[in-house]
């Protein structure tokens, strides 16, 4: 053995870890052998220090391997900051521009008190309240800047699902829905009263969103839901009354996410697909069917007008679409890919990365990126300026599967509310009027803030 490596002292230590692992496991012969050429003899080593040395080999052994997995796992991710240095535009121009700003690891604030899985959060439109829903059958109102719960909603009997704020101007309202088949409206300026149930659906409901009152004559009190009974509904808040129902999918209905003009609803199913609905006929039918996934799509994300240029490009489009509300989507499944979809329903590009089901999706509110959180416990952050490149990962963004993501609305400038939509006329965290987004009016101020919810429990705010 050449033991020039070892001292003398750690050679001799060796030797008679060596020994007590094979006296251990029976292997009398050998020691022996070892024993007599090593000149060990018993009045050296006797039984009692043999003692001392059992197990040490095992331990070091079983460090080494520890060791070498946590070497690699520093190598890999310092590779990865290696590379978000080169791709990323200088640090201190990044951190001041909103458009260019991504999450960075760790969380600003980690919130806990659920105590079951988190399915959902929710952004007050603002004040820096949110919302978060849970397995546990409670919502819970933090203040997000601070850190710090602030009250405890109970009424659902079943998980919650989803939640979301919305509602007409100035009188902002939270939604929730849950597997007890109902949606509720609660009522932030009275305590969160519960003002109104909503039943209907014959199934659970899993995705509520309010609809952004842009449509000519919308009040803001719209509101879509998405079920396990297959259909969506529409209801107006005011009177808690369904006032459509959209059928078309042939399975559970996952999530839905409506346009920033009211216009349009788009939806994702276990039937493997996502549909495009016009709400602004009377019988809405499917626009456009979103056909390529590969198992249940659980999210969705319709592109602000800021990310046109970009995914026009990949498109191969060279004029980026005169501003409609809807010209590009995103789905996520459990294929583990996100698909980048036109509006007549051409898949414009797959995203892969992903290492387990997509659950989260929220396009950057400046329009170069796509955000996502999936059951592998992380954030990815893709570039839709270099071809949906994932430009950044956040390894331990949680500590299980990471269910839902949202952005922080947009700071909107008083400006002379349209058809009544003012500073909520937001989708899904989607600014109604995007940073850089063609149209007259005040323009948002990109909040640098996102939330998550995760399976382990905690809530966290990733924050400039």
């Amino acid at each position: 053995m050449n033991t020039n490596i070892l001292t003398t002292r750690q050679a001799e230590e060796l030797h008679k870890a060596i020994i007590a692992y094979l006296t251990a496991n029976n292997l009398s012969n050998t020691v022996s052998a070892l024993r007599s050429e090593l000149n060990l003899g018993e009045d050296v080593f006797d039984p009692a220090t043999a003692k001392k040395y059992e197990g040490l080999l095992e331990k070091k052994w079983t460090s080494v391997v520890r060791l070498q997995k946590k070497i690699m796992d520093l190598e890999s991710r310092n590779s990865t900051l290696q590379s978000e240095l080169e791709n990323s535009t200088p640090t201190s121009r990044q951190n001041k521009d909103p458009v260019a700003w991504l999450p960075k690891s760790p969380a600003r604030h980690t919130l806990q008190s659920h105590r079951n899985p988190i399915t959902c959060v929710a952004f007050h439109p603002v004040f820096s309240s949110l919302a978060s829903g849970s397995e546990d059958q409670t919502i819970k109102i933090w203040d997000w800047e601070l850190g710090e719960l602030e009250r405890t909603i109970k009424g659902h009997t079943k998980a919650v699902l989803d939640v979301d704020f919305g509602g007409p101007r100035g009188n902002t309202l939270l939604a929730s829905c849950s597997s007890d088949l109902t949606i509720k409206l609660w009522d932030p300026s009275d305590d969160y009263k519960n003002i109104r149930t909503l039943p209907g659906h014959d199934h659970s409901v899993s995705a509520v969103r309010f609809i952004p009152s842009g449509v000519a004559g919308g009040t803001g009190n719209l509101l879509v839901s998405a079920s396990r009974d297959k259909t969506l509904r529409i209801w107006d808040v005011s009177t808690g009354y369904c006032v459509k129902t959209l059928r078309g999918h042939a399975e559970w209905v996952r999530d839905v996410c409506p346009s920033i003009d009211g216009r349009f609803i788009l939806s994702t199913s276990d039937d493997y697909t996502g549909r495009l609905w016009d709400v602004s006929i009377p019988n809405p039918e499917p626009k456009t069917t979103l056909i390529g996934h590969e198992h249940v799509v659980l999210c969705c994300a319709i592109a602000p007008a800021a990310a046109y240029p970009h995914l026009a490009a990949m498109a191969g489009i060279k004029k980026p679409p005169a501003t409609s509300a809807v010209e590009f989507m995103a789905t996520g499944s459990r294929d583990k890919t996100i698909r980048l979809w036109d509006a007549r329903g051409t898949c414009i590009k797959i995203l892969v990365g992903h290492d387990n089901w997509v659950r989260g999706l929220v396009f950057h509110p400046g329009g170069k990126y796509l955000l996502s959180v999936a059951d592998d416990y992380t954030l990815r952050c893709w570039d839709l300026t270099q071809e949906g490149r994932c430009v950044k990962t956040i390894g331990d963004a949680h500590g299980h599967f990471v269910q839902c993501i949202r952005w922080a609305p947009s700071i909107v400038k008083d400006v002379p509310a349209v058809n009544g939509e003012g500073a909520n006329g937001e989708s899904n965290g989607t600014p109604r009027k995007a940073a850089g987004a063609a149209g007259a009016g005040g323009e948002g101020q990109i909040r640098c803030v996102i939330a998550t919810g995760s399976v382990d429990l905690n809530v966290r705010i990733f924050a400039n």
